[in-house]
């Protein structure tokens, strides 16, 4: 078939119908800018993105107003343009809080072989990025799991350890009631073992009767059961233990909170002062929507240069102390993973506290 200008007006005028047509019909926001910046045509969606209307259209792309947190739309135009080769790509915010990927493209007629402008898009990627960031918070709660687990099975592994050792010399002895005593506290201390093993490896971190109908765990329950699981340390370094806990119950993965208590109770005994009548006070209370937990000790405190670091991973302060050094650092990752936080004041000498803020206290029972 013979070419002539009417076909090619009508074949025009079709290919000018099928760009409408798509530009009206996309879910997708997209913007075509000429080489001058003056906006040409743009898809339904992309008036949210730019506050457009029809009216725009001819008018310089930097007049338009847009609801996007980052400036350089304009700047990264040129860049395209003056690119041929370049298509752009990047993850820009809008004011109500969504994420889109804005790909930025030369519009080329290919006739003439020359850039006649852009063309823009936006990708809504918001649940993508929700869902990275929260596979990237799962995996930062499997790896304190993990520390928190091998750190806390070393002490009662220990012990046991320290029980077989006391229960060999009372058979040597023929002690049966020193053997008889040493097998009571081996129970005590397989129970606190199994109740451990028992928390990590709850699936709804709360065991039966150890949380009210609302879900809350009994903080009492929680710390009086890490009290026990301490009792010979403490008994054998004379501590006296206090607790005022105005506050009984908190909403709180079970395992977590076991393991926060397990760890600033046992840093308080472990660093103890010998030449003191060494006491540990343990209290809670709600301000502003906070649950605030407090253990404070009159120990051997820590010195204000080595303060900052030992939320570090693997830090330890002392070769003369057991310990791995991982505590702290799986304390401060359980709690800012509930999006909490915790504090430290010590001085050299005089003990030290760690305060504890739990962002759900506005949920709490007093």
């Amino acid at each position: 078939m013979t070419e002539t200008p009417k076909n090619d007006a009508r074949q025009l005028r079709k290919l000018n119908f099928d760009l409408a047509n798509y530009f009206s019909n996309t879910i997708i926001p997209q913007l075509f800018v000429d080489a001058d910046l003056i906006l040409r045509i743009f898809t339904p969606p992309a008036m949210k993105q730019f506050s457009l209307t029809y009216d725009h259209v001819g008018k310089n792309i930097s007049d338009i107003k847009d609801n996007l947190r980052y400036p350089r739309v304009v700047e990264d135009i040129h860049d395209v343009i003056g690119n041929p080769n370049r298509i752009l790509e990047k993850e820009v915010q809008t004011t109500d809080g969504r994420w889109f990927q804005m790909n930025i493209v030369p519009y080329i007629e290919h006739e003439k072989d020359v850039i006649n402008g852009v063309i823009i898009t936006f990708v809504d990627i918001t649940r993508r990025l929700k869902a990275i960031k929260e596979l990237e918070k799962l995996n930062s709660q499997y790896e304190t799991f993990k520390y928190a687990l091998a750190h806390d099975i070393r002490q009662p592994i220990s012990t046991i350890t320290l029980i077989a050792d006391g229960l060999l010399i009372a058979h040597k002895k023929n002690d049966s009631l020193q053997f008889e005593k040493w097998i009571n506290t081996l129970k005590e201390s397989s129970k606190s073992l199994d109740s451990l093993v028992e928390d990590f490896a709850s699936t709804k971190g709360a065991k039966k009767g150890r949380s009210s109908d609302n879900g809350a765990l009994n903080i009492e329950e929680i710390c009086g059961d890490i009290l026990t699981a301490l009792k010979g340390e403490i008994k054998e370094k004379k501590i006296k233990v206090t607790t005022d806990l105005k506050v009984e119950e908190i909403i709180f993965p079970r395992n977590s909170l076991r393991s926060i208590f397990y760890n600033l109770i046992n840093n308080a005994v472990k660093f103890s002062d010998p030449k003191k009548n060494s006491e540990i006070r343990i209290t809670t209370e709600t301000v502003k929507g906070f649950l605030i937990l407090c253990v404070q000790d009159n120990g051997l405190g820590i010195p204000f240069k080595d303060q900052r670091r030992v939320f570090n991973k693997s830090s330890r302060l002392s070769e003369n102390i057991q310990g791995t050094g991982m505590g702290l650092y799986v304390v401060k990752k359980m709690i800012e993973d509930n999006e909490g936080r915790i504090k430290l004041e010590s001085k050299e000498g005089e003990g030290a506290t760690f305060t504890v803020f739990f962002k759900n206290g506005s949920d709490l029972t007093v």
